[in-house]
């Protein structure tokens, strides 16, 4: 949890210790939940105290609880302190409950959160009242600001749309774009798209959703891209309230701040927005996704799963979710969530794909690749994303030992994106497993490492392709910077072991062979790295019916 007070007494007057910590610790993980209830149970003991106040208020907004928020933000101002978000969450009273006038006193009083929303805020209060020509006025001082004609812009044309002035909010567009002020997002997009349409210039329409909306099968657009394309006159419905409008505004601050500020208070602006809003699934999405980067999975799943079966984006929501318990070790049920999808949504490639990504993961490495001919049955010849799918599906091939199809897969990879780093390396590699083509092989590796000089993995093909080869001590120095790169990885300190080995550093070699050890190798890895600290690894080699390396190094 982070503390937005411009100041605090962060002294407990008569602390309970044990919910103090507990608060501290929760913050700290990012435990919302737990923050929740151990610092407001902490305020039992100090009720005024602006830390405990703002941590609390805080760890509501992150849950989504925005009503219980509401009379900390109450105490807070109450007691004085200046707190972005205290008033921030009394705003979101105020618009909810259509209290306008609560907005004005608000800001007469000071409590500002940003310039941006501030601005934004009171223009959409005033048309709240009725008043167009106040609110027209604020969105123009917004526009004047610096930094926020963008924004200003694209609300003074949904405020004018949603009272039905459709040549006015077009003209607003029109003049932002000559003026090289438009940026669309999502959302813009389509009201701008929807406007022209109620204008009756769907071709105009078309060109808008074509341009933001490069994926044809999206079906957030589909049916919006049939009407226009039909004829027909698209309703205006991206923004229709005060409400709305401000809750538009919340999230594209948090899609602003996006990267730049920490997840947890971008959160925040994102919970705001769907507190307003609960209907607008962008912010729903970036909600979950926010929740996701902090991992909290219980809560991501929870949002992703908030979205209605009905809705054009709930393949992106069940996507989502299915990433979310993948990562929470649910491998199990987010290929179930996959399967389904498959079932509703049969025709989008990326379900497929995604499913079988998650059952590679689980290494049902028959079925996934099953799941991406599938995917790739239905890819336009075009896209751009074909050649990751032929990637995944030879890693699917390879480990189920259909090496045909794998070094066809990998190839039909790199003929849509030659000298691509990660597929020459894979390929390279597994060919120098094999024991096949290991000029080819080196040229690949070489290829990728030039690409790639600070990746470990690739840097240790190189390395282990020249040990094949029999060019051990050129293979050393890549295998040690290797090493260097990646210094737990225990096939990599396996593999400088048996370079030190051929080069006559066995007392290095036996070293490098027990690091490998201690960084939990697969058992049939560990065995065999036992076998070579025992026997040796010239044994070793001739018992598995390969050339010893003394013999290859032409000795007895």
């Amino acid at each position: 949890m982070a503390c937005f007070l411009s100041s605090a007494n962060t002294v407990l007057a008569d602390p309970n210790a044990g919910a103090y910590l507990a608060a501290r610790h929760a913050g700290t993980v990012g435990d919302f939940a737990s923050g929740a209830q151990y610092f407001t149970k902490s305020l039992i003991a100090d009720p005024a105290n602006a830390y405990l106040l703002e941590n609390a208020l805080t760890s509501f907004m992150a849950l989504g609880q925005i009503d219980r928020a509401i009379p900390v933000a109450e105490v807070i101002v109450a007691q004085g302190y200046q707190s972005q978000m205290a008033h921030l969450v009394l705003y979101l009273q105020a618009a909810k409950n259509e209290e306008w006038s609560d907005v004005f006193s608000g800001l007469e009083m000071g409590r500002t959160v940003a310039p941006l929303v501030d601005g934004l805020i009171q223009a959409w209060a005033h048309l709240g009242e009725g008043d167009m020509t106040k609110a027209l006025a604020s969105f123009d001082q917004v526009i004047e600001g610096e930094g926020m004609a963008l924004y200003g812009l694209t609300h003074k044309a949904y405020a004018l749309a949603s009272v039905g002035d459709f040549e006015g909010a077009e003209a607003v567009f029109g003049d932002a774009a000559a003026a090289g002020q438009l940026r669309y997002s999502a959302r813009s997009a389509i009201a701008h798209a929807q406007i022209l349409s109620q204008l009756g210039r769907n071709d105009d329409a078309l060109t808008i959703v074509d341009t933001v909306f490069t994926n044809p099968g999206d079906p957030m657009v589909a049916d919006l891209r049939a009407d226009l394309g039909a004829g027909k006159g698209v309703a205006f419905d991206a923004i229709t309230s005060p409400i709305q409008g401000m809750a538009d505004i919340f999230h594209a601050v948090a899609g602003a701040v996006h990267g730049d500020a920490p997840d947890a208070y971008t959160l925040l602006y994102a919970r705001a927005a769907t507190y307003l809003d609960p209907d607008s699934t962008t912010a729903v999405l970036m909600t979950a996704e926010l929740l996701y980067d902090l991992q909290q999975y219980d809560l991501a799943n929870e949002t992703y799963a908030s979205v209605s079966r009905d809705d054009p984006s709930f393949h992106a929501a069940e996507l989502g979710r299915a990433e979310v318990l993948t990562d929470a070790g649910r491998k199990d049920a987010a290929i179930e969530v996959l399967e389904a999808l498959a079932r509703s949504h049969p025709e989008l490639p990326q379900v497929h794909a995604s499913k079988g990504d998650t059952l590679r993961r689980a290494e049902r490495f028959a079925e996934a690749a099953a799941a991406y001919t599938r995917a790739l049955d239905i890819y336009d010849s075009a896209s751009p994303v074909k050649w990751f799918v032929h990637y995944t599906r030879g890693i699917a091939f390879h480990k189920v030992d259909n090496w045909p199809q794998a070094e066809a897969d990998f190839r039909a990879a790199l003929a849509l994106r030659p000298d691509h780093p990660q597929v020459l390396n894979y390929l390279g590699y597994s060919l120098v497993e094999r024991g096949e083509k290991l000029d080819e092989a080196l040229s690949m590796i070489e290829t990728a490492a030039a690409a790639r000089p600070d990746n470990g993995a690739i840097i240790d093909s190189l390395g282990w392709v020249l040990f094949q080869l029999g060019r051990y001590e050129e293979a050393v120095g890549y295998m040690e910077r290797a090493a260097s790169l990646e210094p737990v990885d225990p096939v990599i300190n396996d593999h400088l072991g048996d370079v030190y080995w051929a080069v006559g550093r066995k007392i290095e070699a036996h070293f490098q062979w027990n690091r490998a050890l201690s960084f939990d190798p697969t058992e049939k890895e560990a065995l065999r790295i036992r076998d070579k600290l025992t026997r040796g690894l010239d044994v070793v080699l001739r018992d598995e019916g390969l050339d010893p390396i003394r013999v290859a190094r032409g000795n007895d």
